[in-house]
């Protein structure tokens, strides 16, 4: 899976290590560099070890995870996702990039010599505890003049791929009445996803759009568009992707739901309409321990002024590592 791992030997030998990383890869924006912070963190830890010749009674390591972010590659943490036993091997390698020509995961580990020969499972190479220095690509910490969020765990969420299907006409020579507009109904769904989202305390969120076929005098006939539902519980979560569903189909027919055709005075024709599940990510809380060490470690740096300039959050990025 192109996964790099680097490893500090410490006085007792056989011990799985202690690693801090994150991961290379970004996104185009909205959170650049905030994987390769963690990287570099840890390159840092291992490079002051070294200079100051501290030895540590069990090993401590550096961990740098493939395509975490899913942009490239449309899966987040499918590399770390792999390690932990979560996704298939196969799934991971036929995965196809986002924009390209088709090339799959396998294929580019390949090209660039990164395929390895090592087997991309905890069981090969496991992990004692895996810490990761993050950027919270949020505006929580900064509003709140915070300098370090103590992270308990990460929120759920599944990712969609959504098929709209209508019928391509002509913008001059087809009335409003006999248009199955699927652009037009895609956006009635997006709005409606945002605002049921907010009653669920729970993010909608929509980074793809593709409407088919493309021109600027023709009634899309087909969109496709990507849909990321994400909560704190896996409950919600579930509520809120039923009831998205259940209004969705409504939504599709021309019939009123939350006010979504006020002002229209012709409705058009019908369109249909199919969810892809992509990806999933479950609720998940850290370890007690873990967490503790995080916190004892920003009191040691913040001295006094630790409680005014820390504060207790739940991530909102999602994680592969059980």
């Amino acid at each position: 899976m192109g996964n790099l791992f680097a490893v500090r030997p410490g006085r007792r030998r056989g011990y799985p290590p202690t690693c801090a990383g994150s991961h290379l890869d970004t996104q185009p924006t909205g959170g650049r560099y905030d994987g390769i912070l963690g990287v570099c963190a840890g390159l840092e830890m291992l490079k002051v070890l070294h200079e100051q010749k501290i030895e540590t009674h069990f090993p401590v390591g550096v961990v740098n995870w493939t395509n975490e972010e899913g942009a490239r590659f449309p899966i987040s943490m499918i590399a770390s996702g792999v390690w932990a036993g979560e996704i298939p091997l196969e799934k991971a390698h036929n995965l196809k990039e986002v924009g390209g020509d088709g090339r799959t995961m396998r294929q580019e580990l390949d090209r660039i010599g990164y395929l390895g020969e090592k087997d991309a499972h905890h069981q090969a190479m496991p992990l004692g505890a895996h810490f990761e220095l993050h950027i919270e690509q949020g505006p929580r910490l900064q509003e709140g003049n915070k300098r370090i969020g103590i992270v308990h765990g990460v929120q759920a969420y599944r990712w969609h791929t959504i098929t709209v299907q209508g019928q391509d006409c002509h913008t001059g020579t087809t009335d409003f009445a006999n248009r199955s507009d699927a652009l037009l109904t895609t956006a009635k769904l997006l709005l409606h996803s945002h605002r049921l989202a907010f009653k669920y305390d729970a993010l909608a969120s929509t980074g793809i759009i593709q409407a088919n076929p493309g021109s600027t005098n023709t009634v899309p006939g087909r969109v496709q568009f990507s849909l990321d539902i994400r909560a704190a519980k896996d409950d919600v979560l579930l509520d809120l992707e039923k009831h998205l569903k259940s209004d969705f189909d409504k939504i599709i027919k021309g019939n009123p739901v939350n006010g979504l055709n006020d002002g229209l005075e012709v409705i058009g024709r019908p369109c249909t309409i199919d969810w892809a599940l992509d990806a999933l990510s479950r609720a998940t809380r850290f370890d007690d321990g873990c967490i503790d060490c995080v916190r004892q470690s920003a009191a040691d740096l913040l001295g006094t002024e630790c409680k005014d300039l820390v504060q207790e959050m739940i991530s909102g990025a999602g994680t592969a590592l059980p």
